[in-house]
């Protein structure tokens, strides 16, 4: 975390020694903001259902006889592409909507549209062009892939707008950044299963615990200008409801897990990301914004665990 001037040209709530700054130009600065480059996080957020997603129907697809190790990359490499592609988008799209609101709190009041460094104009343009890159690779799937996809654009233009009208921003968000855990059962079968649903859910649950976790940096801020959010709304309760959000994320993981019959190594897994999970509600001190900050981003270690115990079962048999 940093604190410096807007014409820094850096970012307030952002690493100031990330590549972004030693490997781009100053002048790309503002577009690396706007995508959030200069934080991973996101998109690996993103980035975890969709694998997840993958390697769960992999590990069917294995035990059916029909696994291919070619595709089954060619589809991380496509989601990862378009995670990147698609958060950088987003992020734009919901910097355009909230220009005003980021104007007025503290720690959003340097990035690049409130800052002045670069223009509405230019800002949609760069959000077009991420755009074609994420339209570019979800053409790469099959169809009832592609048309899953654009369902899920209805709920993205919703979420920016969410924090104006309910309590529960967090949920859309956790529709929106899930969607992946239906996509990649999708790229691999061309349907949907009760398996993805369930993983589906269980991610949205995972999405608004973190997203409380890191709402809660902002909630001063937020409680002046009327902005609404879970960690608003749960307060000093938020251990408890964490404790439901991710005990739902944890049950219902395990129900897809059974639902697929996948392997002993993904149950393992599984326990490890409960535990991860756990150590956050313990940790979490609601009123320490770096701490909060710090937790939210240790979930990417939580998608990541469970990524890999779900490929390390894929059976080869």
């Amino acid at each position: 975390m940093i604190t410096t001037s807007t014409d820094s040209g850096r970012v307030a709530d952002a690493p100031s020694n990330n590549w972004v700054y030693r490997v781009l130009p100053r002048a790309l600065w503002p577009y690396a903001q706007l995508a959030r480059w200069d934080r991973p996080i996101g998109w690996q957020l993103l980035m975890w259902p969709c694998f997840w997603s993958t390697a769960l129907a992999a590990n069917v697809a294995a035990a059916a006889g029909t696994f291919d190790w070619t595709r089954f990359v060619f589809h991380l490499v496509l989601f990862f592409i378009g995670s990147v592609a698609m958060r950088g988008a987003g992020c734009t799209y919901n910097d355009l909507v909230d220009h005003d609101i980021d104007n007025a709190v503290a720690r959003t009041r340097s990035r690049p549209l409130p800052s002045g460094r670069v223009t509405r104009r230019q800002a949609k343009v760069f959000m077009l062009l991420q755009t074609l890159v994420g339209l570019v690779v979800l053409l790469q799937f099959n169809r009832f892939a592609v048309l899953l996809a654009i369902v899920s654009l209805l709920i993205v233009a919703i979420y920016p707008f969410a924090k104006r009208f309910t309590d529960w921003p967090q949920f859309f968000l956790g529709m929106a950044f899930s969607w992946g855990a239906l996509m990649g059962w999708a790229a691999e079968f061309g349907t949907l299963s009760l398996a993805a649903g369930t993983l589906y859910v269980a991610a949205i649950a995972w999405t608004v615990g973190y997203d409380t976790i890191y709402a809660h940096q902002d909630k001063e801020d937020d409680a002046l200008i009327g902005v609404r959010s879970t960690a608003r709304l749960f307060g000093d309760r938020t251990k408890p409801w964490l404790v439901a959000l991710y005990g739902l994320t944890v049950a219902l993981i395990a129900a897809s897990f059974w639902l697929a019959d996948v392997g002993i190594v993904a149950w393992l897994g599984l326990v490890v990301a409960a535990f991860m999970l756990a150590w956050q509600i313990r940790t979490l001190d609601i009123d320490d914004p770096e701490q909060c900050l710090a937790l939210f981003k240790f979930n990417g270690v939580v998608g990541l665990s469970i990524f890999l115990a779900l490929a390390v079962a894929i059976p080869f048999a």
